[in-house]
């Protein structure tokens, strides 16, 4: 089953998918959010592209684990998206997701200015292949 995963900011949108074997995590690209928010042309390029089957959307939960407003809003534009686009919905956590995309693309030599746009989809990569690797 092939997953898409998004990780939804205030500016960006970084999105991930799955091999249809269910077993990969591949960052794809990223959008601005409002093009995602508003099911604009260039994300439903993505998904009639990619075909996912269930969309899956990285929770910020605080870091004693509760749900703040933040992941509220998170909760309410994800439900929003699946009901636009017709796909089964799910949550993860994903903190420190975007700390260890960081982590990961200054080992590999870029700078802030650089990792700027990588980060969101290699954020939804690592939560995406943490997801799978836990067979949910």
């Amino acid at each position: 089953m092939r997953v898409m995963a998004l990780d939804i900011g205030k500016t960006r949108c970084g999105i991930a998918v799955s091999d249809p074997a269910g077993a990969v995590a591949s960052p794809i690209c990223v959008l601005p959010a409002q093009q995602v928010l508003g099911c604009e042309p260039p994300f439903r390029r993505l998904i009639e592209d990619w075909e996912p089957e269930l969309l899956l959307v990285g929770l910020p939960l605080t870091l004693s684990g509760d749900v703040g407003p933040q992941a509220r809003r998170i909760q309410s534009q994800a439900q929003a998206i699946a009901e636009k686009t017709g796909l089964p919905l799910e949550f993860t956590d994903e903190r420190l997701s975007s700390t260890q995309a960081k982590r990961s693309l200054r080992e590999k030599g870029y700078d802030e200015k650089g990792m700027r746009g990588k980060v969101d989809m290699i954020a939804a990569s690592l939560f995406l292949q943490a997801w799978l690797e836990r067979g949910e």
